[in-house]
């Protein structure tokens, strides 16, 4: 009974302590509460982690997938470094159970799309690296539940566009990395023009945005684009109301095409989007030309007044003093014919 009992006890203590050790490949320091699980060739999330670590290092190695409950065992991280893996696929919610989750790298892998869940949950995270993927759209929640954060990084994918209202939702951004992406500076991207200029101007850090289309403003930097390029989005901005709540029969109510005409999602189309190029300069060369002529012109007109009104004061004052020198004294004194006829009444 007695060597029962102690078989028991040691296989409890076995198994407490497998669970709680540390990976085969990996080394972990408990006084910093670190796995460092990086360049060891795993393919998927290592199990068996240590539930109280904080720092969880797997850069280097050749994960491809990340599943959902890949981090259920270990709640309490606060650092994650995926970085330089093969990373294509993350499974919806699989950061779900990192609630004290506030560094987040995913640079150097294959990552094409974000589902709009995909970091829900993490209240606390700060620092968010995309860099360096083949990501193609952001969703437009992608900041719903992760409002404080305040670095992102998104260079080096394939963004065209980010929408306004996902910016918006990130109200404690500081700093924001977009270089090296094929922008397309059309009427898409209109409104996040105007984010970036209030972002810059509130005190916020970015690498900017160079164009990439359409061929007028390739290499261009978006910020220093004018607004007389994008003077037709205004208008379409805003969706025009119904006149009226009822409809002919056999009308049907029109959208805005949401494919553009290679068939790129959220691309309004080259005519949809473009401003015409009739009503604008061609370019900005043109633009600033435009400028110049107009306050030349505006110059010489008011030169024109000025000389003109100074002639007319000078010519007034020439005829008022005239008429004081020399049809004074006439008026004052009378005329010597004026006097005889008067002097010879009373004599």
């Amino acid at each position: 009974m007695a060597e029962g009992n102690w078989l028991l006890i040691w296989s409890v203590t076995l198994l407490a302590h497998t669970a709680h050790s540390c990976p085969e490949k990996c080394l972990c320091h408990k006084a910093s509460k670190t796995a460092d699980c990086k360049n060891r060739g795993f393919t998927e999330i290592p199990a068996r982690l240590p539930p109280e670590i904080q720092i969880l290092q797997l850069q280097n190695n050749r994960i491809w997938r990340i599943n959902q409950n890949a981090f259920t065992a270990t709640p309490l991280l606060k650092i994650l470094d995926l970085s330089n893996n093969s990373i294509s696929s993350v499974a919806l919610g699989a950061f779900q159970k990192l609630r004290y989750l506030q560094v987040l790298n995913l640079t150097r892998n294959l990552i094409h799309y974000i589902e709009n869940k995909t970091f829900s949950f993490l209240p606390h995270l700060k620092e968010l690296d995309l860099s360096s993927n083949s990501i193609i759209r952001l969703p437009e929640t992608f900041g719903n539940s992760t409002g404080n954060i305040t670095l992102l990084s998104v260079k080096h994918n394939k963004l065209q566009k980010m929408e306004r209202i996902l910016l918006e939702s990130l109200p404690n951004l500081k700093v924001v990395l977009f270089k090296d992406n094929p922008w397309q500076c059309n009427c898409n991207i209109f409104g996040m023009k105007l984010w970036l200029e209030s972002f810059l101007y509130r005190g916020g850090i970015s690498d900017g945005i160079i164009c990439s289309a359409p061929g007028v403003r390739k290499g261009k930097d978006l910020l220093k684009v004018p607004y007389e390029l994008f003077g037709a989005c205004a208008l379409r901005a805003a969706p025009m109301p119904p006149a009226s709540s009822h409809q002919w029969p056999g009308s049907e109510q029109r959208a805005w095409p949401k494919h553009g005409p290679h068939g790129e999602p959220g691309d309004g189309g080259r005519g949809g989007c473009e401003p015409k190029a009739r009503p604008r300069p061609v370019s900005l060369r043109h633009a600033i030309a435009t400028v110049v002529i107009t306050g030349v012109v505006c110059g010489v007109v008011c030169l024109m007044m000025l000389a003109a009104a100074v002639y007319g004061c000078a010519y007034a004052a020439i005829t008022a003093r005239y008429h004081k020198e020399h049809l004074g004294p006439v008026r004052q004194h009378g005329s010597p014919e004026e006097k005889e006829p008067f002097e010879s009444s009373m004599a």
